[in-house]
């Protein structure tokens, strides 16, 4: 049974800087965007749908039996995409949490989509998302892979304190990668979008810095799989390896 106080949105748009045109890019005879869309579907979590500026991206899902909603072309994050596709699927404020799941995450499993809701039992969480433990020292080191800083709160949760590109924390212990893949309350997500951007987001590169320094809570789940993004060719071929053999 699909819970209606769940929204799944996916932002989608062609203009991406590294692979232009990536979410109909074909991976085992699909286009990315029905592989992501698939698998949130699966999940079975909530309403799902597609937020994108593009016609051709709309009309793919549309297609393979998705929902899609157009949106503005001219949003500066995924974040504010999702929150007008928010307004204009739920006008009448139904929709409790709003899940925000990237175009680009092909690869992520149906368990990754589910975990990610659980901090939300607690309502001093405004936003939740997702983290697995760092085993390489390529990942522990590559600034594209983002480390959630956080202090555990038992079993597989942390409360997040800081996130950043850099190698951190300093010294022995387990390091988490950050996996982008966010649940928001409808208030935080509306309170985000709100703020301008802040100092350490600009500096870090990192929107979710936006909310911890405004004094928003971000909780994080531990899983043991991390996505597989594509932002590159060589990403995308990754991606087709991993999903002709499943």
């Amino acid at each position: 049974m699909i819970d209606p106080r769940i929204l799944v949105l996916i932002p989608a748009r062609m203009a991406a800087t590294r692979l232009p045109g990536k979410p109909l890019a074909d991976i085992a005879g699909l286009p990315m965007i029905v592989h992501v869309l698939r698998r949130a579907e699966a999940a079975g979590i909530g309403r799902v749908a597609v937020a994108t500026d593009t016609d051709e991206i709309a009309s793919v899902v549309a297609a393979h039996g998705g929902e899609a909603v157009m949106t503005r072309p001219d949003h500066p994050s995924g974040s504010d995409r999702i929150h007008e596709a928010m307004q204009k699927l739920d006008p009448d404020g139904k929709a409790e949490i709003v899940v925000n799941l990237q175009g680009d995450f092909p690869t992520i499993t149906i368990e990754n989509i589910r975990e990610v809701l659980p901090p939300l039992r607690d309502p001093a969480v405004d936003i939740a998302t997702l983290a697995s433990q760092i085993h390489t020292e390529e990942e522990d080191l590559a600034p594209s892979v983002v480390k959630a800083i956080g202090t555990s709160l038992g079993g597989r949760r942390m409360r997040a304190l800081y996130f950043t590109r850099a190698t951190a924390p300093t010294g022995d212990g387990p390091r988490y990668h950050h996996i982008g893949l966010y649940a928001y309350r409808r208030a935080a997500l509306e309170r985000y979008v709100s703020l301008p951007p802040s100092p350490l987001e600009l500096q870090e590169k990192l929107e979710q810095l936006r909310a911890l320094e405004a004094g928003m809570r971000i909780d994080f789940t531990i899983v043991d799989t991390v996505p597989r993004g594509v932002d590159t060719p060589a990403d995308l071929e990754t991606a087709r390896s991993i999903l002709s053999k499943s």
